[in-house]
């Protein structure tokens, strides 16, 4: 009897473990096609969302995959579900690969108007020093090196960088607009607007090379084609540049000339909160590793006082 098409016409049928009537069967895989569809809807949506916000590209793939992944393994969005998926996160990944993947849920959650079931991140053990910095000296010899050779564009990218505390990908956001006024204003979720200073001697030397170039509106970091460079496109580059001029590839990458702006900051004016503000940081604390050394430096200092 396993397997026989039920009857529609009659009240029960035999479906080989039991009678059972024919709408049962009927409406069960159709309510579970309307919650996938629902939920690709809802996930879509999502995606549209974080588009208009100030995130980087990664940072929104990185999130709906994250989404995506959970709703597929977990199908239901409940507390159960999500400690379950916590628990998997905390047994297979890294503390910061883990709270990444909570932060895009959480998203998710805020989203959907569930913010009750926001997971709580798990503690990142902070460490006593940064690590992989670009040290000062290395800044000025690469930004040398790059005026030297003709690499004006790329000069500008790793002195914007530095000298803004610009995101790889809010670098990209700046126009030749925003070179004459001297910032640009970034805007966040929740209508918050963080202003990104360009200082006068950027300003002045990046207005010159514009005009140069014939450039009066527009994105100001394009490539061949006339289209905005890409971040991982970035990356690559300064990785290049690091290897022609034997500089430690380790430290040359976009966001350790961020890390270079707060260093620099504090060293020349020691406002915390100040820089707290300039960063785009949610909490003073996360600024409050800028106040340690980096590993090189605490090198030096232990080799020169150290003699005993």
């Amino acid at each position: 009897m396993f397997g026989i098409m039920p009857d529609i016409n009659q009240p029960f049928y035999y479906d080989g473990f039991g009678f059972k009537p024919p709408h049962i069967i009927t409406a069960i895989p159709y309510i579970i096609t309307i919650l996938i569809i629902n939920q690709c809807n809802m996930v879509t949506k999502f995606k549209n969302h974080l588009a208009k916000t100030n995130l980087a590209k990664n940072t929104v793939t990185s999130y709906v995959w994250t989404v995506n992944y959970f709703l597929t393994h977990y199908k239901e969005v409940n507390k159960k579900n999500l400690l379950a998926y916590k628990g998997y996160l905390v047994e297979n990944f890294r503390p910061q690969t883990v709270n990444l993947r909570l932060q895009g849920i959480n998203k998710y959650l805020e989203f959907t108007k569930q913010d009750k079931l926001k997971v709580k991140f798990v503690k990142v053990q902070q460490k006593n020093f940064l690590e992989n910095v670009i040290s000062d000296a290395d800044y000025k010899f690469l930004k040398a090196q790059l005026k030297a050779d003709g690499y004006d564009e790329w000069y500008f990218v790793v002195w914007f960088m530095a000298a803004t505390g610009a995101r790889v990908s809010e670098l990209l956001q700046i126009k030749a607009e925003h070179v004459q006024v001297g910032y640009l204003d970034l805007y966040s979720k929740g209508g918050k607007i963080r202003r990104l200073y360009i200082p006068k001697t950027l300003r002045t030397e990046a207005s010159k090379w514009l005009k140069e170039k014939g450039v009066s509106s527009g994105y100001i970091f394009l490539n061949r084609f006339g289209e905005r460079i890409t971040t991982r496109g970035i990356a690559s580059q300064l990785k290049h540049f690091a290897e022609k001029y034997g500089m430690n590839r380790e430290v040359v990458y976009p966001h350790s000339f961020r890390h270079r702006f707060a260093k620099n900051f504090l060293d020349r004016f020691n406002d915390i909160a100040l820089l707290a503000d300039l960063m785009g940081h949610e909490s003073i604390e996360t600024t409050r590793i800028y106040l340690r050394r980096t590993a090189s430096e605490q090198q030096k200092i232990v080799d020169k006082i150290v003699n005993w």
